[in-house]
């Protein structure tokens, strides 16, 4: 498998609305976000470059929710985590479900029937901390 499950996580260094498609406006404050995407097609984890350049403004096209909080000025792609199986899904539960903070419903999960595959918390170290173990629970 030359893909599977990422998380990326980011920070927001400020508050505000972001236009979201079809989501339409989120206020999403500022503090650290991770959000849980798959890489299966054939460029497997280049989907996460691509996610990359977005944040970087190298690249202007928005084709997945992310794309539009990547894209945004107070945003600031900080790290991922991958695992190389197909596991989007259950790491997207479980961080929903560790409660981090907060959760972003409808993020991210217009193709399944997660409730979100986005979470906040305030702190970077208890989000990466929570997206590791989601991520070893999951993935083996």
């Amino acid at each position: 498998m030359d893909g599977g499950t990422y998380t990326i996580v980011l920070e927001r260094d400020s508050d505000g609305p972001i236009a979201v498609g079809a989501l339409g406006d989120l206020s999403l404050p500022a503090g650290w976000y991770a959000y849980t995407g798959s890489a299966l097609g054939s460029g497997g984890f280049s989907r996460v470059d691509r996610h990359r350049a977005v944040a970087s403004g190298d690249n202007d096209a928005r084709h997945w929710h992310v794309d539009y909080l990547l894209g945004d000025d107070a945003t600031r792609f900080d790290t991922v985590v991958t695992t190389r199986a197909d596991v989007e899904c259950a790491v997207a539960e479980r961080l929903h479900d560790a409660a981090v903070t907060d959760s972003v419903s409808g993020f991210g999960c217009s193709d399944c029937g997660c409730r979100t595959h986005l979470v906040s918390a305030e702190a970077r170290e208890e989000l990466l901390t929570a997206v590791e173990a989601a991520h070893r629970a999951v993935g083996n």
